[in-house]
């Protein structure tokens, strides 16, 4: 009667045991059975809808997953529309969304009843600079040529293009006025391409552009980068003008204006999926940053090629909630 306990419990613990590697593996395996939905919170020709089509283009040229990536401009209510939609989407892991930082800055400026912890952090996947750009036509050969003749001009003369109202780009803006004794006219548009067309047509006098919106005019000779908003130049040498590399731009705080600024570039899940679900995208994001198109689309764009994922990715995401709610209070921005 012994022998035969032991052999019952030893192949009870098998079986739970097989099992439980069984459950495992198949959760370690998990995939997309349908074809993904790519949301972007933000309209067409900026610098999120440019990354979300770079990476369908990498994953479907590379066969990186046997579905395919669907990217959807889902960018009213300054990118509400968009995470309202993953938000609704609880445990749908055939959604996902690439989030800049109107992810903190739209609930606080419009009321909109979202927070990031209603979703899933998946990953980051770099962080995006701001560039001063103006019209190649106009003399100024410097940011400080440029913010003198706006002083002298008067408050409101020189109009400043940006995507969206307070966001991203007017919170540059005004954290530029005050280091600078400045007053612009800020004039939103739904996307960092309309706010470029609109600086080469010299409907305004100058953009705090990031470098992927841009970079197309920049390189044809319509636009001049003035200036980057962080405490160190862009590491990229490789000449994108025929005379000037990213590297060469001086920061902000070089010419005197004492103002800088990172933006996220992360991806996001809806909420209740599952880990497996979360890693696979992980995976593929691996995968993605691995290729060489990647690697040049980064370069071309001067991205910070920072990669968080898990408890790292979470607690960088909370210390900038709290940056921008600061930010926003000192802008008068939160919403009554």
């Amino acid at each position: 009667m012994r022998f035969k306990l032991k052999s019952t419990v030893l192949s009870v613990a098998l079986v739970a045991g097989f099992a439980a590697t069984t459950t495992a593996h198949a959760q370690a395996k998990w995939e997309p059975t349908k074809p993904v939905e790519f949301v972007i919170p933000a309209g067409p020709g900026g610098g999120a809808d440019q990354m979300a089509r770079m990476i369908q283009g990498i994953v479907t040229k590379n066969n990186l997953m046997k579905q395919s990536i669907i990217p959807v401009n889902k960018g009213a209510g300054a990118g509400a529309e968009g995470f309202l939609a993953i938000k609704e989407a609880k445990g749908d892991p055939h959604k996902i969304i690439i989030t800049l930082s109107n992810l903190f800055t739209t609930p606080r400026a419009t009321g909109v009843p979202f927070n990031w912890k209603e979703m899933t952090p998946v990953a980051m996947l770099a962080l995006d600079q701001f560039v001063l750009w103006t019209n190649a036509e106009k003399p100024y050969k410097s940011a400080k040529e440029y913010i003198d003749a706006a002083k002298a001009a008067g408050p409101g003369k020189f109009r400043m293009a940006g995507t969206g109202s307070k966001q991203e780009d007017q919170i540059i803006t005004v954290a530029l006025e005050k280091a600078t004794g400045t007053k612009f006219t800020y004039i939103p548009y739904a996307g960092g391409g309309a706010v470029a067309t609109q600086l080469v047509g010299n409907h305004v006098d100058s953009t705090v552009n990031n470098p992927i919106e841009a970079v197309a005019q920049w390189r044809a000779g319509k636009l001049v980068a003035q200036c980057v908003f962080d405490t160190q130049r862009m590491p990229y040498k490789e000449k994108v003008t025929p005379t000037l590399s990213w590297n060469d731009i001086p920061t902000c705080k070089e010419v005197g204006v004492n103002t800088d600024y990172l933006m996220l570039r992360g991806i996001f899940m809806p909420p209740g999926v599952t880990q497996a679900q979360v890693d696979f995208y992980i995976d593929l994001f691996k995968k993605v940053r691995e290729t060489a198109d990647w690697k040049k689309f980064m370069a071309d764009g001067a991205f910070n090629q920072t990669f968080l994922t898990g408890k790292e990715y979470v607690a960088w995401i909370e210390k900038n909630d709290a940056l921008h709610g600061q930010l926003m209070k000192e802008a008068g921005f939160l919403a009554k």
